[in-house]
């Protein structure tokens, strides 16, 4: 009794004395009492479920799907492929798997791999941009009405 807290004790020290007489017995019942807190198990199709949020890099969500994957009993490639394929916000890499369709989860993998590497070198060349070279003024600027009268005053 020492190592149960907070409902899980008050529900035993609810229960009505002798009520349990085996370690079995409490076992079942507690077991009972709390199996709808446990979460249901996973299945392929779940895996449809799974989608990119807004703002979420493609490195996480890749991370995010692969750990529902690891928790699957089943290992299903095409049905991987395809659901990764639908949850994948839009944008340049859900189109580059429209056009060239991979056939394992593996191959997605390498293909997240290189475009987030293509991606962080164009976001690079980007900061590296030389500024351009201001252009020379080729005619007179007109004054401004406050400055022409000021002018006149001196």
């Amino acid at each position: 009794m020492s190592t149960l807290s907070g409902t899980a004790l008050d529900w035993f020290v609810s229960l009505p004395t002798g009520h349990i007489t085996t370690f079995q017995q409490f076992s079942k019942m507690f077991v009972e009492q709390y199996i709808v807190n446990k979460a249901p198990p996973l299945v392929s199709y779940d895996m449809f479920d799974v989608r990119q949020y807004q703002g979420e890099s493609l490195k996480d969500f890749l991370n995010r799907f692969g750990a529902q994957i690891v928790r699957l009993p089943g290992k299903d490639e095409v049905m991987f492929v395809h659901a990764f394929k639908k949850g994948v916000l839009p944008g340049p890499f859900s189109e580059s798997l429209i056009r060239s369709h991979p056939a394992t989860f593996a191959e997605i993998r390498r293909r997240v791999v290189a475009h987030i590497a293509a991606e962080s070198e164009v976001s690079e060349k980007r900061g590296n941009v030389a500024q351009a070279k201001p252009h020379a003024q080729t005619r007179i600027q007109p004054q401004r009405v406050m400055e022409a009268a000021a002018g006149k005053r001196d």
